[in-house]
């Protein structure tokens, strides 16, 4: 084997290894970036699978009440809880809750937030938070990485709800 033919076969080695290491990277971002992404879709299911269960009155009076302060009070009430918090204080919350994987928990945020109704249903604003919540998530990646367990994450949004 002479030098050109040890340089080429050199050449091409590193050049996929170079490739390798590319594609895994780009895997891990993908999988890291998309996550916020995927809790948007995990919020539809629920607001959909409970616009169906709660569509009988009757059926939410045999269940447990959870979210008693804003079902006696007035619609306003997740409004203007909601409205003391800044934009990046309500994608913080979101964020934090998506990530306790507790439905029902998720459920009240939203609420509070006035991402969606008192029956769950998304409210007007709901879609451009879900929009402006994927570029806050792309800037605040260092926030994410810290709520790494689903602990730090209920510890947050237990410090940081507005009950």
């Amino acid at each position: 084997m002479n030098r050109n033919q040890k340089i080429a076969l050199g050449c091409g080695g590193a050049g996929c290894l170079g490739l390798i290491v590319l594609v895994i990277v780009g895997v891990v971002g993908y999988l890291f970036w998309m996550r916020p992404a995927t809790h948007s879709r995990d919020l539809d299911y629920i607001v959909n699978s409970n616009r169906n269960r709660n569509s009988d009155t009757d059926s939410n009076s045999s269940r447990p009440n959870v979210n008693a302060s804003s079902n006696t009070s007035d619609s306003n009430s997740s409004s203007s809880s909601s409205s003391s918090l800044t934009d990046d204080e309500k994608h913080r919350l979101y964020q934090a809750a998506s990530m306790t994987a507790d439905a029902e928990l998720l459920r009240r945020v939203t609420v509070k937030l006035g991402l969606t109704n008192e029956d769950y249903t998304p409210s007007d604003e709901y879609a451009g938070f879900l929009k402006d919540h994927i570029m806050w998530a792309y800037r605040n990646g260092d926030f994410i990485q810290s709520l790494d367990s689903k602990e730090k994450a209920l510890a947050y949004v237990n410090s940081h709800f507005p009950e």
